[in-house]
């Protein structure tokens, strides 16, 4: 693989002009049918196999119609203290606001709150519902802002108005995230590089393979069916692997620059050695996204296999783009005293004086189980409310109070009880019943007097008079755990509130769906974990030919995992430096959070493992001592490691100014879980233990290692191949100063 590389380097290099126009012509092109494309479709949230599922279906069955994708919103009125909504000056406003709202270009219908009964118990409220004529996906910018002018213009005489639902979301991300990230990681590849070429070049090749990826994305995402928060995740981690992986590149092309080799030969090793680095981690990164397939959700599946593709696009610019663009500028990518003085000593300035790589090398070699036992108990202690975990659909109640959709939700909680927000839809099946309206009758009083149902709509039957269907409004709100006990109650009790009817039924809607899909993500959580960490044990003993140093890096990969998280539970549930991050309301995390932090940071924690251990083993199989050796890899890699951390955290962390909840979740989550895998695990466990384990730790079964491929990721057969190629026309050669 090392010697594929180093040749697809190599050429890259010579053919430099040609690769940059081809890589201009891609980014061209998916800009072009990304024009031509429909917008995306909102978020899908169907769970196959689950009962609100099953309902659904039931109801696209006996309700033919009623569950068309469109798109709604709900205007609220609220009138000033100590009045009734019902006073003519309001009620002629919100007539007003009415007939204007549907004239709106879009909008199919508005149901005029006094007419369709949409007025709270003591007149202090009342609501309009709006409906429109496409799916929420396809309602304009100029559609919203109208309908935020009509708003706007009925909060007259002291009359509160606001507005929320889904076809009033704008989606995606607002561009502040990208811009801060950007920013952050410009400043740490300036400072780790010491060259505006050099750290432009990882932004320069990540921007242009994001942008391939989300043009891609958007083109494709009416045909495939890919939300907007499919493309966000894909911006996010795109982004951060593609300038993590372009900096490893140019770094070892730096290094070997350093070590007297020529252009092309430095880049044809830093493709074969780095590059099989990024070749590896990326894989590792795909491997745990596609695997997101298991766990059976269209949407989780969807947003994976768009995350994956950015990253396959991250490591072809890397392996190619990198390399070419290093051509168009050789020396340019060098820092400024190595283009000075001709000869970089690697690992230093020349001085005696020990640069903190080794410094912290040599405190970790000298106290391994302090650095093991402290560690641990750090990340172990951060763990503990995972415990409390709590996973759902955080919806309007998580934004920002400075929205109209979170005041609007506000507003109706306190007029309509907590539970309006998330009403349940009970489907009844009386197809078998003897007298199907006696059924749906009995049973719709039967669910009325449940503790915890606040009150039940008037059944709406089908045509065949076989299938009604009400809604039942719960006492506590749509995240309340109580609510998620109601419904697994109901589901409960059901053979005796059906019993002597001869019907049944089910239990649907949003609040019903989000709680399904909640527990069966809950279910998948520890079979998805177990499975990476067997993956991982499995690739990094192909990679090291290691019994004990996958093991230890898989544990490592548990414990930053499960201290991120639990850093997530403190902070989103438990509300601990809530006011930090803008967290307005704690709640349950959003349900794909853990499992997508898992499958990243898998892919993550191998990429620093390969790039640090790599160097280790590349010095141990060479004759160096295993102490020697860790002091040695740690000082070629460590500086790298800790800048494409750096890089990671700034990009992660810069989606949690996002208002979406699951984006603020996840840059959070992402955020902690690189600090503590990269700082905590990489570059203090793993050496500890390994410095504790001395040659044990590269000990491997004989009959084991005669099975196992020979991965040479630190390309220890370059050199003894023609994969290096020789120098071009005047070029100096090899072992000449540079």
């Amino acid at each position: 693989m090392a010697s594929i590389l180093a040749r697809l380097g190599a050429f890259a290099f010579r053919r430099r002009a040609t690769v940059a126009i081809v890589w201009l012509l891609v980014l061209a092109g998916t800009l072009i049918a990304m024009l031509s494309a429909p917008p995306a479709p909102p978020d899908d949230f169907s769970m196959p196999g689950t009962e609100s599922q099953r309902t659904f279906e039931l109801m696209d069955e006996r309700f033919p119609g009623v569950n068309a994708e469109t798109g709604s919103a709900t205007v609220v009125f609220v009138a000033p203290e100590g009045s009734q909504i019902t006073d003519p000056r309001y009620r002629a406003t919100i007539d007003e606001a009415v007939a204007e709202l549907g004239s709106v270009d879009q909008v199919d219908r508005v149901d005029a709150p006094f007419e369709s009964d949409a007025v709270s118990a003591d007149k202090s409220a009342a609501y309009a519902s709006v409906t429109f004529d496409v799916g929420a996906a396809s309602v304009t910018t100029a559609t919203r802002t109208a309908v935020d002018d009509v708003v706007a213009g009925a909060r007259v005489g002291g009359l509160t108005v606001d507005a929320g639902g889904d076809a009033l979301e704008s989606g995606g991300p607002t561009g502040v995230a990208e811009m801060i990230a950007i920013a952050l990681a410009a400043v740490i590849l300036l400072v780790t590089l010491g060259s505006i070429v050099a750290a432009g070049l990882p932004l320069l090749t990540a921007l242009v393979g994001v942008g391939i990826s989300m043009l891609s994305i958007l083109a494709l995402a009416d045909t495939l069916g890919l939300s907007s928060t499919s493309s966000t995740l894909a911006l996010m981690l795109g982004l951060a692997v593609g300038i993590d992986y372009a900096l490893f590149v140019v770094s070892r092309y730096r290094e070997e620059r350093a070590a007297g080799r020529t252009p092309i030969d430095a880049v044809s090793m830093a493709a074969g050695t780095a590059g099989s680095a990024v070749l590896f981690a990326g894989l590792t990164v795909v491997i745990a996204l596609a695997g997101l397939t298991v766990i059976g959700m269209p949407m989780l599946t969807k947003m994976g296999l768009a995350a994956a593709g950015a990253v396959v696009v991250a490591v072809l610019a890397a392996l190619t783009l990198v390399p070419a663009i290093i051509g168009l500028a050789p020396q340019r990518v060098l820092s400024r005293k190595a283009r000075r003085d001709g000869v970089v000593v690697v690992g230093g300035d020349g001085s005696t004086k020990p640069s903190a790589a080794q410094r912290w090398s040599g405190f970790i070699l000298h106290r391994p189980i302090l650095s093991v036992v402290v560690g641990v108990l750090a990340l172990g202690l951060l763990a503990i409310p995972v415990a409390d975990l709590r996973l759902g659909m955080p919806g309007d109640e998580s934004k920002s109070t400075s929205t109209s959709q979170r005041r609007a939700y506000d507003e109706l909680a306190t007029a309509f009880g907590p539970g309006f927000n998330g009403p349940l839809m009970i489907v009844v099946d009386a197809q078998r019943a003897p007298a199907p309206d006696a059924a749906v009758t009995t049973i719709a009083d039967r669910i009325a007097a449940v503790d915890g149902i606040a009150s039940v709509s008037p059944a709406m039957p089908n045509e065949m008079g076989d299938t009604a269907l009400f809604q039942a409004i719960p006492t506590t709100a749509p995240t309340d755990a109580q609510t998620e006990t109601l419904v697994h109650h109901l589901r409960d009790i059901r053979v005796d509130l059906v019993r002597g009817t001869g019907a049944t039924f089910t239990v649907t809607g949003n609040t019903a769906i989000n709680i399904d899909l909640s527990s069966k993500i809950q279910g998948a959580l520890v079979p998805y974990l177990a499975t990476v960490i067997g993956l991982a044990v499995l690739l990094l003993l192909i990679v090291f030919r290691s019994i004990l140093i996958p093991v230890t890096a898989a544990l490592g990969f548990l414990l930053s995992v499960l201290a991120a998280l639990g850093v997530t539970v403190l902070v989103f549930q438990k509300g601990v430096l809530d006011s930090v991050f803008g967290v307005e309301v704690t709640g349950p995390i959003q349900s794909a959070v853990p499992i997508f932090v898992i499958g990243i940071v898998f892919g993550l924690a191998m990429d620093y493992e390969v790039f640090l251990v790599s160097r280790m083993r590349e010095a141990y199989v060479t004759g160096v001592g295993a102490r020697e050796a860790i002091a040695r890899g740690m000082t070629q890699s460590a500086r790298v490691v800790v800048a494409a951390a750096l890089i990671m955290m700034a990009v992660f962390g810069g989606f949690v100014v996002e208002s979406d909840a699951f984006i603020k979740m996840l840059g959070l989550s992402l955020a902690a879980a690189v600090l503590f895998d990269a700082f905590v695990v990489r570059l203090c466990i793993v050496p500890a233990v390994m410095a504790l384990l001395g040659d044990s730790a590269w000990w491997l079964p004989r009959w084991l290692g005669r099975i196992l491929p020979a991965v040479d990721i630190e390309g220890g057969a370059l050199d003894k191949s023609d994969a290096v190629p020789e120098p071009e026309s005047g070029t100096p050669a090899a072992g000449s100063r540079v």
